[in-house]
């Protein structure tokens, strides 16, 4: 060998290892960088969004076959990153997008709504939702009615009418996607579906006089559309036969990597057993400790139901400032007033409007929910991750169980001493969730059919509130088949509630520090609505339950 090159080729050898090294350390350092987990955030998120076909989004086999490869590399990029040397709110922040995977993953395997749900289809949303997201499984273009403000103005004429043109193509995408054969989910569907033509009335209505005769056809469009699919829907009903529940093992895997709650389909039924045996117990005694007290008597005129109303907004909000139970913001007591409600005759009232009627404030406890999205709207979080909703209802063990844990939280820290048989309300209202919660886990069983999963809801709901107005039955049960874990988050999440809690004060105690109220939820608003397990995670330090959710990572 020429004498000039007899070191040319080891020194090349170590050129290139230190380059392969280098690159490495620099791939290591990527894949260890908070802001790589960001990046694929925001793929992951213009991914989910679908793409459009003939002017709707596209749930067609043929675009699931193209994008569940596509997923795959997704959550190898997420696999590929180590966040374990990361603060915990970082951590966490990679936990939730593994949620969000695994979400997208299960739906496609097992939940597969636009294939066995018709009332995925619903476009057409009147109100805005009480929590981050719509509850239940939604398409991607539904038509926020709530968001517009009429008269329109010619920008806003031009949303609406897209809004409007996605309904007709939908509809028609609807009867190739739909071959399931879940009964309970098509029979009760075909309703939701057939409101669809009650909210473009309703449309028509608030446009008035003047409407463009673009928006007008577009709603005939829509009407004729809807009419078709329910017609095809009716036409089909007879063939469906099957169950529609997902089943005890796919319930607990959805709820272990999905919504990351350490419970299993067994475990809800023994907790929300226990606890509607302790509402029921605990009603009683709230029963005879207050017999000697007048009982309290609903409102019945509309005026009487404003100064309850208002009496009882002005009492919790006065009640959270003084008893320093947590920082009151600005937003907060408008955001409350917002949804007061309003009176409802007697001979049309629900569980809810039975309970407000009579009393109000432990309801509003429940509208913590509206406090969180005005601090949503206020208050950003510093984490792109949690500034929004999370998909897939993970959001519900944090949101429905907060609020319905704060119910029994403030009625135990004095919110109801001026009146004591409002405490019975809280009972009542609890032993109502659980007894939902029980009935929505044997329909995912298919142990009952929603009917019957509604006879638990009605028969274990305290003084018969829940005999009164069957809509509202039908909706909670439609709802909690659709979405699994959602009938159980109230008592499940107010049960994680109450451990993070227990967590918190016992390590503050092994401190030496004081635990107050005021402490605690202001650290877990400002967390953000993420699944219960995380928060207690972020709050305390206590990764157990973290780790046996990742025992076996999908």
């Amino acid at each position: 060998m020429n004498t000039l090159f007899k070191g040319f080729y080891p020194a090349i050898a170590l050129a290139s290892a230190i380059l392969i090294c280098s690159n490495l350390t620099l791939m290591s350092q990527r894949q260890n960088d908070y802001s790589q987990l960001v990046e694929l955030f925001e793929d992951w998120r213009d991914f989910e969004h679908p793409p459009v076909l003939h002017g709707a989004p596209d749930y067609t086999v043929e675009r699931f076959e193209v994008a569940y490869p596509k997923w795959q590399l997704l959550r190898d990029r997420l696999q590929a990153i180590d966040p374990s040397e990361w603060p915990i709110g970082q951590q966490v922040d990679w936990h939730i997008l593994r949620a969000e995977l695994n979400g997208f993953d299960f739906n496609y395997r097992v939940l597969k709504p636009w294939e066995r749900d018709p009332a995925f289809y619903q476009s057409i949303w009147l109100k805005k939702s009480d929590v981050p997201a719509h509850e239940g499984p939604t398409h991607h273009a539904v038509l926020e009615l709530w968001t517009y403000q009429f008269p329109l103005t010619p920008a806003e004429e031009e949303r609406l009418l897209g809004d409007l043109r996605v309904i007709p193509p939908l509809m028609k995408q609807a009867r190739q996607n739909l071959t399931g054969n879940a009964r309970d989910l098509w029979i009760t569907g075909i309703q939701e579906i057939e409101s669809q033509k009650t909210y473009l009335s309703v449309i028509e209505e608030k446009l008035g006089q003047n409407v463009p005769e673009k928006i007008k056809a577009a709603i005939e469009a829509a009407k004729s559309s809807t009419d078709g699919l329910v017609s095809w829907l009716k036409d089909e009903a007879p063939k469906k036969t099957g169950p529609s529940g997902i089943g005890k093992e796919e319930y607990s895997w959805y709820l272990k990597y999905v919504h990351l709650v350490p419970l299993t389909w067994e475990d809800e039924v023994r907790l929300l057993k226990r606890e509607l045996d302790r509402a029921w117990s605990s009603l009683k005694l709230e029963e005879h400790h207050n017999r000697s007290l007048p009982q309290l008597i609903p409102v019945s005129t509309p005026e009487e139901y404003t100064r309850l109303a208002d009496r009882s907004a002005t009492k919790l909000m006065q009640f959270l400032e003084e008893k320093e139970i947590l920082t009151v913001k600005e937003y907060m007591e408008p955001a409350l007033r917002e949804q007061l409600g309003s009176f409802v005759p007697e001979d049309s009232r629900n569980f809810f409007s039975i309970g407000s009627h009579h009393d109000p404030t432990p309801l509003f406890c429940h509208f913590y929910h509206w406090f969180e999205l005005a601090q949503m709207r206020e208050e950003p979080h510093e984490s792109p991750i949690r500034r929004g909703a999370l998909l897939y209802n993970i959001f519900d063990s944090r949101s429905e169980g907060v609020a319905t844990g704060v119910e029994e939280i403030f009625m135990h820290a004095g919110l109801h001493q001026d009146n004591p048989r409002a405490r019975e309300i809280v009972w009542i209202m609890l032993a109502q969730r659980a007894a939902r919660g029980l009935g929505s886990l044997y329909a995912h069983a298919n142990l009952m059919t929603m009917e019957e999963a509604g006879g638990v809801h009605t028969e274990w709901t305290p003084r018969g509130w829940m005999k009164t107005e069957k809509e509202l039955l039908m909706f909670e049960q439609h709802l909690y088949l659709r979405q699994p874990g959602y009938g159980t988050s109230y008592v499940t999440g107010k049960y994680l509630l109450e451990r993070t809690m227990a967590d918190y004060a016992r390590i503050l105690e092994e401190r030496g520090e004081e635990f107050t109220l005021l402490r605690f939820f202001d650290e877990l608003n400002s967390i953000g609505s993420i699944p219960m397990s995380l928060v207690r995670w972020q709050m305390t330090g206590l990764d157990n339950e973290i780790r046996n959710l990742m025992d076996e990572v999908p």
